[in-house]
């Protein structure tokens, strides 16, 4: 007789522990924040005032952080029709759901609560935000990363504090262009059977896929992040990609292959078509290579470019310096009043294409160094005093190197535009704490449906 078989024993389900919470107020990042039990519980896409059923991810020492899961009572800030249905999976919109004048609402709040904790809300007053026209599909480029689940690609965002890969097929944020090549490289890397970067075990050829568009001529330049050098399968993929989409004008190969969460390494080969984009911000040409950082939302980075230029009034008798000058959009501008414009830059590529892009526009008063912003400004410095220094920072600021390097050059006025209202402030402590007060303030909104404010600030030399 057959002994009968044991049956395995399944291992017990996890209890899912969910919570009914009512949101008080929004963190920096636009995430809901509720009290429960002397912890601060964490619900992205929630509002002040709601009521929502949220699951529990993970419990810390002083917070919880949890997924939500249905809204019980609405805020009067949500609005009425859902724009992604990837929201609470993608969590790269904190704001998405919510009306775009209580966006905005917040986003001048956050500025003045950031000067407030200076001390310099009474220096100053925060006008309403400039909007953003239109609020969706602005995104002029994207980073996405691959990945594959089984034998389906997927390419999109890294969801909030994980290294998952959210598929974004249709990104409300996104200029549509950016999702129509993602569709086409996807269903193609699907059907060439290309390999995708695994980074638990670090093999796989493709990593990121960069998608540059210029709203202005409606073309895109597209760059595939590969683990190692290809010339075989990427090339071919790329002619695949200009075929079906022949809005495409430029085809690359970024090769990077660290560990790290770096998208771009330091080589760039051209596959297909032209070296660069050409893009137009306001009467300004600007020629942008793969590597070169620009201003994601062109239609805003118009208006902050033309706001500086007002700002500053320079005339002929003037010299300006651009720090963290990029492509050289900001000194360009400035270029079509001063007598001299120099503009500093970190990345050799981008003042490469600078360069290049004071030829385009026929300004020969202009001139581009590569370096770190505070020893360049040094050796610029024993030269005529500037009557402007611009500074747009990455998010982390001034070094207080750089900072000294600007008091001791005191040019008559700075004008300062950053993507973080904290370091901004802290920036803006010192100067004012040495000869300089702030003549006027502007929030920009760059990044409709995220947390992300741009402000414009004017400072002039008072001593």
């Amino acid at each position: 007789m057959k002994k009968q078989a044991k049956k395995r024993q399944q291992p017990p389900k996890k209890q899912i522990e969910t919570m009914k919470l009512t949101i008080d107020s929004l963190d920096k990042d636009g995430i809901g924040l509720a009290p429960h039990n002397h912890k601060i519980t964490v619900v992205q896409g929630a509002f002040p005032e709601e009521t929502v059923i949220a699951e529990v991810e993970h419990t810390g020492r002083t917070h919880i952080f949890t997924k939500l899961r249905r809204v019980l009572r609405n805020s009067p800030q949500r609005t009425t029709h859902v724009a992604c249905q990837l929201e609470r999976d993608c969590l790269g919109c904190p704001l998405i759901g919510m009306k775009y004048a209580d966006q905005l609402l917040f986003k001048q709040q956050r500025v003045a609560e950031a000067l407030r904790q200076q001390g310099l809300l009474d220096a100053v007053q925060v006008p309403p935000v400039l909007p953003s026209e239109p609020p969706f599909g602005y995104r002029a480029s994207a980073k996405l990363a691959f990945s594959r689940d089984r034998e389906k690609v997927l390419i999109g965002l890294y969801k909030r504090g994980s290294h998952e890969v959210i598929d974004c097929p249709d990104c409300p944020v996104h200029h549509p262009l950016i999702n129509k090549i993602a569709a086409v490289v996807r269903d193609e890397v699907e059907r060439q059977k290309i390999s995708v970067y695994n980074p638990r075990h670090q093999r796989g050829l493709l990593r990121y896929l960069v998608v540059r568009v210029s709203p202005f001529s409606g073309k895109a330049q597209v760059t595939f992040v590969s683990n190692f050098r290809d010339l075989q399968q990427l090339p071919k993929l790329g002619k695949w990609l200009i075929r079906k989409v022949p809005e495409v004008i430029g085809v690359h190969q970024n090769v990077n292959s660290s560990s790290g969460n770096v998208i771009l390494g330091e080589k760039t080969l051209k596959l297909h078509g032209l070296p660069d984009l050409i893009e137009r911000v306001g009467d300004i040409r600007l020629r942008v290579a793969p590597e070169a950082f620009f201003q994601i939302n062109t239609v805003q980075a118009t208006r902050i470019y033309s706001l500086v230029r007002q700002w500053a009034a320079l005339t002929r008798n003037d010299s300006a310096i651009d720090l963290y000058c990029g492509i050289g959009g900001i000194a360009l501008h400035l270029a079509k009043d001063a007598g001299q414009v120099d503009g500093i830059e970190s990345v050799d590529e981008a003042v490469r294409n600078a360069t290049e892009n004071s030829r385009l526009n026929d300004l020969h008063n202009c001139r581009f160094f590569a370096g770190d912003a505070a020893e360049e400004l040094q050796k610029l410095s024993g030269q005529k005093k500037p009557a402007l220094v611009t500074v747009n920072p990455p998010r982390k600021g001034c070094s207080d190197n750089l900072l000294q390097t600007l008091y001791d050059l005191q040019p008559k006025q700075i004008i300062y535009v950053s993507c973080d209202p904290d370091s901004l402030c802290r920036d803006l402590k010192i100067l004012t704490g040495n000869g300089y007060r702030i003549r006027q303030l502007q929030p920009v909104d760059m990044f409709p449906q995220t947390a992300h404010i741009e402000t414009v600030v004017q400072l002039e030399r008072c001593r």
